[in-house]
C-alpha cells in the first residue's frame, strides 16, 4: 500500500489542528496594548503547543521519508497519534484561559504523554512492518529519545500538583529535545 495518502491526510489534519488552535484567540474590544495583557497566558500556551505540533509534523515528515510501505496496522497507529494531537487545541485553550492552573496543566501533560506514546507505538508498528535491515530500522535504532520524552512527561504530570511552572518547564525540556528534526533519519537517508 502506498504511503502518499497517509502523509497527505496527516498533513491536512495537523494543519486543521493548528488552525483550530489559532481560532481560539478572540481579539479584545479595546484598541490599546493594555487590552492584550490578559491574552499573554493564552498566547504562551499557544506558542508551546504550536512548537509541539511543529515538532510532530517535522518528525512525522522525516520518519515517512524512510518508510517504504504501509499496512492496516500502520494506518491505525497513525490515526491513534492524530487523535491525541487533535486534543491539543482543547487543552491549550483551557491551560491559557486558566493561567496555567494545576488541573489544565496536568491534562495538557497527559495529552502530550498520550501523543508521545502514540508516536512511539506508530514507530514500533512501522518497524515491525519493515525488515530488520531496512533504512527505517537502521535510522530509528532503539528509540531512546522517545523513551526519554515519556519519562520526562511521566515526571512532569505529578509535579504539576506541586508547581504548574515546574511541569511546564519539563514540557519545554521535551520540546527542546525534539526541536531539531530527528537527525537519525536524515543521516541515514543522506548515505
Amino acid at each position: 500500500m502506498s504511503k502518499g495518502r497517509l502523509e497527505a491526510f496527516s498533513d491536512g489534519v495537523l494543519a486543521i489542528i493548528i488552525t483550530i488552535m489559532v481560532l481560539e484567540f478572540v481579539p479584545p474590544q479595546e484598541s490599546d496594548f493594555a487590552a492584550l495583557r490578559p491574552l499573554i497566558p493564552k498566547f504562551l500556551s499557544y506558542v508551546l503547543s504550536f512548537i509541539f505540533l511543529g515538532i510532530y509534523w517535522n518528525n512525522h515528515h522525516h520518519l515517512w521519508q524512510a518508510v517504504e510501505r504501509v499496512g492496516g496496522s500502520v494506518l491505525w497507529a497513525n490515526l491513534h497519534l492524530l487523535f491525541w494531537l487533535s486534543l491539543i487545541p482543547f487543552v491549550t485553550s483551557w491551560m491559557g484561559e486558566t493561567h496555567f492552573s494545576t488541573i489544565p496543566v496536568v491534562l495538557y501533560g497527559l495529552v502530550l504523554w498520550l501523543a508521545a506514546t502514540a508516536y512511539y507505538i506508530m514507530v514500533r508498528t512501522l518497524m515491525a512492518f519493515h525488515p530488520k535491515d531496512s533504512t527505517l530500522a537502521a535510522a530509528i535504532g532503539n528509540g531512546a529519545k522517545e523513551r526519554i520524552s515519556l519519562i520526562i512527561y511521566t515526571a512532569a504530570i505529578p509535579l504539576a500538583f506541586v508547581s504548574s511552572l515546574i511541569a511546564i518547564g519539563f514540557y519545554v525540556v521535551v520540546a527542546i529535545l525534539w526541536l531539531i528534526p530527528d537527525r537519525r533519519i536524515e543521516n541515514r537517508l543522506g548515505r
